[in-house]
């Protein structure tokens, strides 16, 4: 009993070396590195990333610890663009690959691997559902342009990626919310509905801060497409 305990010590010890070795490399093969996360695993008595459950559960992050890393990645980004425009587009980069995947986790845990086929079942979905995971409640409003009938807005106040952004001088348009509007692409792209989607700030009559309204712009073979599924 005792050299059976030794011995799965000494395998999870070397399982542990190889993932620290200064001689590891992106190179390795990847069934050496499937051994080595499945050996860690087994050995540690924890379940990893992908065999954890998909059930629902306690999805709260600290703010603070939210805030100090997206200020981190706000800052990174400006030093490497020279203007507003460029930043706010490597921001909804960032939230774009964020929204592929979401959508997929979203889809298994609330909703039973059931997906919208209608443009505004979607965007109602992203209304409540994509904005209750992400900021604990549902978006203020969701409305469709009087200018166009392909875009839509959804429109909030106070989101936080706006919150403890300290905007320098030279850039005091940069609107945060770009990251938000990256993972809403991102949702309706995995969703199949294409669209350009922007963050815009609004000024609100008689408060002193404006509200935030994501811009959907969409294909018009979205629109095509909706209007061919039967109504109802």
């Amino acid at each position: 009993m005792r050299s059976d305990r030794s011995s799965r010590r000494r395998l999870a010890l070397a399982a542990i070396w190889l993932r620290k070795s200064p001689f590891q490399t992106s190179e390795q093969p990847l069934n050496s590195l499937a051994s080595s996360i499945a050996r860690r695993a087994m050995f540690s008595g924890r379940l990893n990333l992908i065999d954890r459950p998909l059930s629902k559960g306690k999805s709260e992050v600290s703010l603070s610890a939210f805030s100090f890393l997206f200020s981190e990645m706000v800052q990174y980004s400006q030093t490497q663009v020279s203007n507003i425009g460029e930043l706010e587009r490597r921001l909804e980069d960032a939230g774009y690959s964020i929204g592929l995947r979401l959508l997929e986790m979203l889809c298994f845990r609330e909703r039973n691997s059931k997906r919208e086929i209608k443009l505004l079942d979607a965007l109602k979905f992203v209304h409540s559902t994509v904005w209750k995971y992400l900021f604990g409640r549902q978006a203020r409003d969701l409305e469709q342009s009087n200018a166009a009938d392909d875009e839509y807005m959804i429109s909030d106040s106070d989101l936080f990626v706006n919150k403890f952004i300290s905007v320098p001088k030279d850039m005091g348009q940069l609107n945060c919310a770009a990251f938000v509007a990256g993972i809403v692409r991102g949702v309706l792209d995995s969703a199949g509905f294409p669209a350009r989607v922007t963050a815009h700030f609004v000024p609100v009559p008689g408060q002193p801060r404006p509200k935030t309204t994501i811009l959907m712009k969409f294909d018009a073979s979205v629109l095509q497409r909706d209007s061919a599924l039967p109504s109802g």
